[in-house]
């Protein structure tokens, strides 16, 4: 461009000035931007994901936890087990929890080495409930133990 009279002329640059984004400055940033949701999505969902987990467990602990309080009061505590569905007076929903209850005699040696024990009126039995469902692509499963003792009152 060239400025002033005829008889002084003098060229002058043209301003290099950009007002305004590139468009590559705007391609990384929306390329930043797409990553960052990406990231922020993946925490989003691992998060629901793992409260859905904790409330499927929480619920079979909790049918576990009911069968084991049954044993030695609803229960007979005899050497039994198999489906949970056979005990329970309830009819509690299993369509997606399996259960299943094993009760088994705990035996004892009588007496140490050397040393004669008297024979006590008491058994000792182990209870164990295992409540399991699947969970898309894998089984889960709990599983609850609790020794019961069943003997005759003192007199």
């Amino acid at each position: 461009m060239l400025t002033g009279s005829p008889d002084t002329l003098n060229y002058k640059m043209p301003s290099n000035k950009q007002h305004g984004f590139s468009l590559l400055e705007i391609l990384i940033a929306f390329t930043i931007l797409a990553f960052s949701l990406t990231i922020l999505l993946k925490i989003f969902s691992t998060g629901v994901s793992s409260a859905g987990v904790s409330e499927e467990y929480t619920a079979a602990v909790q049918i576990a936890e009911s069968m084991l309080a049954r044993v030695g009061t609803e229960i007979k505590l005899q050497r039994d087990g198999g489906d949970c569905k056979k005990w329970d007076k309830d009819k509690q929903d299993y369509d997606k929890y399996r259960c299943e209850l094993a009760i088994t005699p705990i035996n004892f040696r009588s007496g140490l080495r050397g040393f004669k024990a008297e024979p006590i009126a008491a058994q000792l039995f182990n209870v164990e409930v295992t409540v399991s469902w699947d969970a898309g692509d894998n089984d889960r499963q709990v599983n609850l133990t609790a020794i019961k003792l069943l003997g005759t009152p003192a007199q």
